[in-house]
């Protein structure tokens, strides 16, 4: 199904039409076994996961977060 053959679709609102995908993705994740996670996803958090563990000291607060994500814009 394509969003052209939603009746009425284009005369949604945006946000009519972002409550609308809202209702879609909680329908789609309600049921986690739906939505396969990739292996590469699951290779790459526990690396995380590892990393953490072996230094978990190393993780930034939140306003040095902010200051990195700041000086990117």
């Amino acid at each position: 199904m394509r969003v052209i053959d939603i009746p009425k679709f284009s005369k949604l609102s945006t946000a009519e039409k972002i409550l609308l995908l809202e209702d879609l993705w909680d329908n789609i994740a309600s049921d986690e076994s739906a939505v396969p996670v990739p292996q590469s996803h699951i290779k790459e958090l526990d690396r995380r996961l590892r990393q953490y563990e072996s230094s978990p000291g190393n993780l930034l607060s939140i306003e040095e977060l902010q200051k990195r994500i700041e000086k990117r814009k």
